[in-house]
């Protein structure tokens, strides 16, 4: 799958399903500090993205993950390995 698609998908969840304003979604985005996306919303996101990518995502793996961008990169990885 291409980033593009990727990003598309994502931004998608975060718009529709966690309710973030489309204009504060950009790769630096800090998640906590930017998007004010909780731990709560952290579960329904990786719910959306296990059901929509077909991977298996660990939170304890998501630790390191601070912006919108690097969450699109360990997205990437998951699926593409």
């Amino acid at each position: 799958m291409e980033r593009k698609e990727i990003i598309e998908k994502v931004n998608n969840f975060l718009i529709e399903d966690i309710e973030i304003e489309e204009e504060v979604i950009k790769p630096e985005a800090h998640l906590i500090n930017d998007l004010a996306i909780d731990s709560l919303d952290i579960v329904d996101i990786i719910v959306l993205i296990e059901d929509n990518f077909g991977v298996k995502i660990k939170g304890e793996e998501l630790a390191g993950v601070t912006t919108l961008g690097e969450f699109y990169d360990y997205i990437e990885k998951k699926i593409n390995n």
